[in-house]
């Protein structure tokens, strides 16, 4: 166990920025919930706890520095830090796409929450992969990474050419669209991509032709608009009873 300097707290706070995050290829995740999830589930990517005397790190072998909450607050970008905070490796190298399941692709989901919820989603359902285009938010936002509660541990996500990647895919590309075939009468709903729009345009123009299954979720009230991690939740949700119908 060493104290934290001051220079150790100025790097650790670079990394509240995505150019650091990536120079350095590290993240970090906050809150006891979350850094005993890093624990059970990627321990082999934690660099560096730093706790508070109520945190009990007795079972990590690597470098822990324990501090007060006072300095707990400084490396913090939660407004109420939570007694550990963890500096953790970046993924550089995932398996392959597993076609077997439903994939979730995203096309420009600029909301970090959002994205976070729609992992946690992924998780819940079983989703091992969600294929996002490049201009997607970045995983390892710290808020991201809270919003998740622990799915980025376990969902893989793959920045690439969306385009060129749905444009080659011999899967069936759901998009969802307000025009597309009611989500609760389509009864040949199948493991394939489901592709979900930017909260504000919804999917791009140049996708629209890739998609062979358009779906909407039918509107019953005065509501303009579904949040899109709200939407996805439904639609993926809808997938999964397809398959206790069939």
């Amino acid at each position: 166990m060493s104290e934290l300097s001051k220079n150790k707290i100025k790097w650790i706070r670079s990394l509240h920025l995505k150019k650091h995050r990536d120079e350095l290829g590290l993240y970090i995740v906050e809150g006891e919930k979350m850094v005993n999830e890093a624990l059970k589930f990627s321990l082999d990517s934690i660099e560096t706890i730093i706790h508070t005397l109520e945190f009990d790190i007795s079972d990590f072998k690597g470098e822990s520095y324990q501090i007060s909450h006072k300095e707990l607050e400084q490396i913090s970008t939660l407004k109420t830090p939570n007694k550990a905070f963890a500096i953790l490796r970046q993924k550089r190298e995932f398996p392959s796409i597993n076609s077997d399941k439903l994939i979730i692709a995203l096309d420009g989901i600029q909301d970090p929450g959002n994205l976070g919820t729609i992992l946690r989603i992924a998780d819940w359902y079983g989703i091992s992969d969600i294929v996002c285009s490049k201009n997607t938010v970045d995983w390892y936002n710290p808020k991201v990474v809270q919003a998740s509660m622990g799915a980025i541990f376990r969902v893989q996500i793959h920045y690439i050419d969306l385009f060129d990647w749905l444009n080659t895919c011999s899967l069936k590309i759901y998009g969802a669209l307000l025009e597309g075939k009611n989500i609760y009468t389509d009864k040949h709903l199948e493991n394939g991509v489901l592709l979900m729009g930017n909260e504000g345009n919804g999917i791009s123009s140049d996708l629209l032709p890739l998609i062979t299954h358009p779906i909407s979720i039918p509107r019953f009230g005065e509501a303009e608009s579904l949040n899109v991690s709200v939407a996805t939740a439904i639609l993926v949700s809808e997938f999964k009873r397809s398959v206790f119908d069939s």
